[in-house]
């Protein structure tokens, strides 16, 4: 298994949910963390929290020349970096897509799109002169499977999977690997922000199942991390039991 105690993790996304819970597991393996958030308070408290060396980014993905100067600008203690979590992303609405707000689409495409070429960009061409490193991708199963109001959230995620196979075979000699995790049912703040804070809604969409959980995943990010540097794993799909696929829709005119 690879050894990642030496290892310098970068996460983004890292206040809530899979990040936060994905700085956690690595810390217990004694890793170094670069910890990229919005929230600032967030960050501080994560960083008061683990027992290894972290340094804090507090930025949007959304922001390009802030990204790049942040990695650029990382000290020389955290700037040689092993593995990329790409995790920062959102959902916004479930409207269906003719009634649908344009900012939510493009905050959408900002995050889960831009933010992910972003931060990959500005962290790749050190890992190729390294001759290592990793890039794990948090993809979707609405990447894969459509279902109604998921329109550009899906299509967002369905760049996610494309945009890892494509790195794959770019990166084809030089070592590096690339991993698309594609999540179903997880119960985190997603759909919180989804339906912009209405507590309430959210929880009425793992009402009666058993979600994932924002370990759960953690778990799978850092099982692929560890793994041989020989083995990579290009695409892995989660989901919990009680979760399945859907049949076919059809709609059948009925008599008036």
């Amino acid at each position: 298994m690879t050894d990642l105690s030496t290892a310098t993790v970068l996460i983004t996304g890292a206040t809530s949910g899979f990040g936060a819970a994905s700085a956690r597991r690595f810390a217990a393996d004694g890793a170094r963390l670069v910890l990229l958030g919005r929230r600032t308070d967030r960050l501080d408290a994560l960083k008061a929290e683990l027992k290894v060396p972290v340094h804090t980014l507090a930025l949007d993905v959304r922001d390009r020349d802030a990204v790049v100067a942040a990695i650029a600008g990382l000290p020389a203690d955290f700037g040689a970096v092993d593995v990329l979590v790409n995790n920062a992303g959102l959902a916004l609405g479930l409207e269906m897509a003719p009634g649908t707000n344009l900012d939510d689409w493009d905050a959408m495409v900002d995050t889960n799109v831009k933010g992910v070429m972003y931060c990959t960009r500005a962290v790749l061409p050190g890992m190729v002169e390294r001759k290592r490193g990793h890039i794990i991708n948090l993809g979707s199963v609405a990447g894969t499977y459509p279902y109604p109001g998921g329109n550009v959230y899906g299509a967002t995620k369905a760049f996610v999977e494309q945009f890892s196979l494509n790195l794959r075979a770019d990166l084809l000699g030089t070592k590096v690997r690339v991993t698309n995790l594609r999540p179903g049912m997880c119960e985190t703040e997603f759909s919180v922000v989804r339906f912009k804070g209405d507590s309430a809604k959210a929880g009425t969409v793992y009402a009666g199942m058993k979600p994932l959980s924002a370990d759960d995943i953690a778990e799978c990010i850092h099982w692929v991390a560890a793994l041989p540097a020989h083995m990579n794993i290009n695409s892995l799909e989660i989901m919990p039991v009680d979760q399945a696929f859907a049949p076919f829709s059809v709609h059948r005119e009925t008599d008036a």
